[in-house]
């Protein structure tokens, strides 16, 4: 069964329909082989733990671009890039996280590093 989740900013939703993917396999699956994410749509990939290698990711076979963002134990964004383009080989974050958010593109460019979100 897909669990969904909304992510906020301050009160202010960010999506309100974000695919949480907490198992190995929804991990591994991502967002290959979906369809454009719309303005309210997310994916929120779940590391077991704070890592760096547990939270890289590739766009292979995602055929569109998309915003990713990482974040701490805290939900705090400790890194983020935009406009991530499709079959990017391997996008590795500054810092350790738990969360990897992946947003439709250009969704990301207010939220800065520190950032905290609720979901």
């Amino acid at each position: 069964m897909t669990k969904y989740r909304i992510i906020m900013h301050k009160g202010r939703i960010i999506a309100n329909l974000a695919k949480y993917c907490d198992t190995a396999f929804t991990r591994a699956m991502g967002l290959m082989f979906t369809l454009p994410l719309k303005k309210e749509q997310a994916c929120i990939l779940v590391a077991n733990n704070e890592s760096i290698m547990e939270t890289s990711i590739h766009m292979f076979f995602v055929f569109y671009p998309i915003d990713v963002l990482w974040l701490n134990e805290k939900k705090e964004v400790v890194d983020k890039r935009i406009s991530v383009w499709p079959f990017t080989p391997l996008l590795i974050p500054k810092l350790a996280a738990k969360y990897v958010i992946e947003l439709p593109r250009k969704r990301a460019e207010n939220l800065v590093i520190g950032t905290k979100l609720d979901f």
